[in-house]
């Protein structure tokens, strides 16, 4: 062994090359031994991981790498599900030892000459079987006769697979896999085995790491290693990824066309406005600091695009927009990554997660968001959700030049194409004589044949079907359209062995438009190809429609200012009378809300929210009155009999007006009842409208564990309803003073209710101390058509936290 290893030295000196080369043979070699050992060692601590889940989940307390199960009360843990896969997992590597000599080793030798001598010396997929670490069920967002589960797949398996090619022996030996695998149970049926179909695909990327063998060793050279694993996941991104799924029919004569591919669920157009106060990166030897040059990636599932990158400014301004299209809501995600670039590698600066539920429900944001994984920096997107209709009035040309629809092209199949380009001529066939008789029977072989579409300047590409004159492709594309009146889609079949047009088509958009519908689902006949060659599509064209987001759902940014209280009119006579209350005992204001609470007033916005204080909550004992206020009433009302039932005592105008700054729940627990039934003869809110109080039920403690603030929203009872056709109570949560769209916490919506059930935990992670000085800013909020006139604000509760025992915790109406 040892001459093995000072033979390339000798050769080096032999062959009389520099020292230099050896020094550089080494590293590799050193840096190669790293990355092997490294990956072995990450293999057995996630197997150990495995091994013990109770020690796992212990240490996972204390950094908080805990199972989503644990974090989302959503994510369900079923371990029923893993007891099943560990007994079915031997009778699983049995069929799959089988499929892979009878079906996996017969294709690789039929591809290539190089590859006949294939086959696989060991088979074995171990011990360890894939784990479910949760499931997350979707009944509400989606369609009634469907079911759809997210999956979160971890498998760290100690499988090891050996196959020959001409004396070289390859192999893996063990696997790490983790993902969120969509499974799509549709249609439900009423008759066995009631359900149609199961869509299988991967959210996002999984994330796979494989540990070689035998000469498979190599791929772990480094610059080696980021390229296989990256092709080996691009290949899996192929087919498994969306917008790429799995159909599997379990019904006989079930079309999955469209199962398989759907319309997509909209289009969301992303404005890169600018970034601020970023992390420095650059530094000149090692200790003088630097501006960065940094530029954004923009991801949303497979598709990625780049903004350009604005040189040594860490306060960029970009002002560029990107669109992306939306296959599944919920379940993607919008990632914005940050990163400085350098002439070696690029510098990560910070990144984003958006979620895209809620951009649909808002249809506008704009918003500066903060950035995670760095010490500084804010982000300014605005985000617009795009809904895709097939009403013709919207396909008017954009004069800033964005997108006006989509064209969804479904690639079904071709027929009768020709062997190859010179078998026909302008669509007759002509004779050619080819006298090298080996280059013939290459002619006369089936085509392997592509298709490469076109619209505009984009141009995608199909997969290729080997050896068919009648190819399936069975894919679907999508295209940004800027002008249906104008623009074409253009289609090209190629043989991928010679290269060369087997048919070509061209189909003007504006035939779509004479379909009502902006549908075309037949066989266009093939040009320069054979009189019956044809290739088989289904084009659909939707418009993108810009909805206007609701009037009283307004964003607040992470700048925006800290508005102060809102007056309370006070009626007399034909006047009013506005006054601020009063507050004796502020504590101190945050850093931003301070520098701009000077910002101008809304007159509009998300109602209260908007108007009233988000940054200092008056403690129990800067509201005086409220002890010697029980029992007393407004003498204008008449007796307490003629009180609504259930209604407390109204205190005085004056107790009302301090109270009107939120009073904790200590003080609020004084009175008979914590809530107050205010009535147009004694207290008029400024907004215009008259503002009664009904009562919420909430649960509020502090989990020391987990270093979070839980609250659990049981229910609400007695609200007021706001219109004729009743109202869709939710509740919408803020922990002031931070305001942010990010931040917000919502439940879910309850139809036709005035006494909703919720029964919906929320947490904010945040240390004790930091709670202690926050305001729960609770608000019960009607969800109201689109453009309706209703009021949108149920009402409102703020509960002081600093006066509470939040280890303890209460429960309170």
């Amino acid at each position: 062994r040892a001459l093995l290893w000072l033979g390339p030295v000798y050769l080096a000196g032999y062959l009389g090359l520099s020292g230099s080369w050896v020094l550089l043979a080494l590293a590799l070699w050193l840096c190669w031994g790293l990355n092997r050992r490294g990956k072995r060692d990450r293999l057995a601590a996630a197997l150990a991981l495995l091994e013990d889940e109770r020690e796992a989940v212990c240490r996972g307390l204390a950094a908080r790498h805990l199972p989503a199960w644990v974090h989302f009360p959503d994510v369900e843990r079923v371990e029923w599900l893993n007891k099943v896969l560990v007994q079915a997992w031997p009778y699983f590597g049995t069929i799959m030892e089988k499929t892979f000599k009878e079906v996996l080793e017969p294709k690789i030798r039929a591809k290539s000459v190089h590859l006949k001598t294939c086959t696989f010396t060991k088979i074995h997929f171990g011990e360890k079987c894939p784990r479910i670490n949760g499931i997350k069920a979707y009944t509400k967002e989606i369609d009634r006769r469907q079911v759809t589960l997210d999956l979160q797949i971890c498998y760290i398996g100690d499988c090891e697979i050996h196959m020959d090619i001409s004396k070289f022996n390859l192999g893996v030996k063990g696997v790490q896999l983790y993902g969120t695998l969509r499974v799509i149970l549709e249609p439900l049926l009423t008759d066995a085995p009631f359900v149609g179909a199961v869509t299988l695909f991967f959210m996002q990327k999984p994330h796979l790491e494989i540990n070689w063998a035998g000469m498979s060793n190599l791929l772990d050279v480094p610059g080696i290693n980021v390229m296989s694993d990256s092709l080996i996941q691009d290949f899996i991104a192929a087919r498994l990824v969306l917008p790429n799924r799995i159909t599997v029919p379990l019904k006989k004569n079930m079309n999955i066309a469209h199962l398989r591919f759907p319309i997509p669920q909209g289009v969301i157009r992303v404005h890169l406005l600018e970034a601020e106060n970023l992390v420095q990166k650059d530094n000149f030897l090692g200790a003088i600091r630097g501006k960065s040059d940094p530029y954004a990636l923009l991801r949303i599932g497979t598709v990625q695009h780049r903004s350009k990158t604005v040189s040594r400014d860490l306060n960029p301004i970009w002002n560029e927009t990107f669109e992306f299209v939306v296959h599944e809501v919920p379940g993607q995600d919008l990632e914005v990554d940050l990163y400085d670039e350098d002439p070696d590698k690029d510098d990560f600066m910070g990144s984003l997660l958006i979620s895209l539920v809620d951009v649909m429900n808002d249809r506008i944001v704009d918003e500066w968001f903060p950035l995670s994984k760095t010490t500084s920096g804010h982000l300014h997107l605005k985000l617009e959700w795009l809904s895709l209709v097939s009403n013709q009035e919207n396909l008017h040309e954009d004069k800033k030049g964005l997108s006006t629809a989509i064209l969804i092209v479904y690639l079904d199949s071709a027929f009768n194409l020709p062997k190859n380009h010179f078998e026909y001529s302008n669509g007759e066939c002509g004779a050619k004589k080819i006298k090298n008789n080996k280059y013939l029977k290459k002619m006369e072989r089936e085509p392997s044949s592509f298709v490469l579409l076109t619209v505009g300047n984009k141009t995608q590409k199909s997969k290729t079907c080997n050896f068919s004159k009648d190819p399936t492709w069975g894919q679907a594309f999508t295209f940004f359209v800027h002008s249906a009146h104008s623009q074409s889609l253009h289609i090209e079949i190629k043989d991928k062995e010679k290269d060369s047009a087997l048919g070509t088509s061209v189909v003007c958009l504006s035939h779509l438009l004479k379909d009502p519908s902006m549908t075309l689902d037949q066989r266009f006949q093939l040009d320069h190809s054979s009189s019956d060659s044809f290739i088989k599509m289904k084009l659909v064209l939707r418009a993108l429609n810009v909805e206007e987001p609701d009037p009283q759902r307004v964003k607040a940014g992470v700048n925006a200012s800290k508005l102060g209280p809102v007056p309370v009119t006070e009626k007399a006579g034909n006047q009013q009378k506005f006054s601020s209350p009063q507050v004796s005992k502020v504590p101190p204001m945050s850093k931003d809300s301070a520098a701009l609470e000077s910002l101008p007033k809304k007159d509009s916005g998300e109602d209260l929210d908007t108007k009233d204080s988000s940054g200092a909550p008056v403690p129990s004992e800067t509201v005086p009155g409220l002890d010697e206020a029980e029992g007393k009433q407004n003498p204008e009302l008449g007796p307490p009999s003629a009180l609504p039932s259930g209604a407390a005592a109204v205190p005085t105008l004056p107790v009302l007006q301090e109270m009107r700054v939120a009073p904790s729940v200590t003080s609020l627990g004084s009175l008979p009842s914590s809530c107050f039934e205010l009535s147009s003869s004694n207290l008029d809110i400024h907004n215009g409208t008259e503002m009664p109080l009904g009562e919420i039920q909430l649960t509020v403690r502090y989990a020391s564990v987990r270093q979070s603030l839980v609250v659990l929203v049981n229910g609400c009872r007695n609200l007021v309803s706001s219109s004729n056709r009743g109202v869709d109570p939710y509740v919408r949560i803020y922990l002031l003073p931070d305001r942010r769209w990010t931040s917000r916490k919502k439940t879910s919506v309850k139809k036709k209710t005035l006494n909703p059930q919720y029964d919906e935990k929320f947490e904010f992670f945040e240390s004790l101390e930091n709670v202690k000085k926050r305001t729960l800013d609770i608000a019960v909020k009607n969800s109201r058509p689109f453009m309706s006139q209703e009021r949108k604000e149920l009402g409102k509760v703020r509960i002081d936290l600093s006066g509470e025992d939040l280890i303890k915790g209460f429960a309170q109406w």
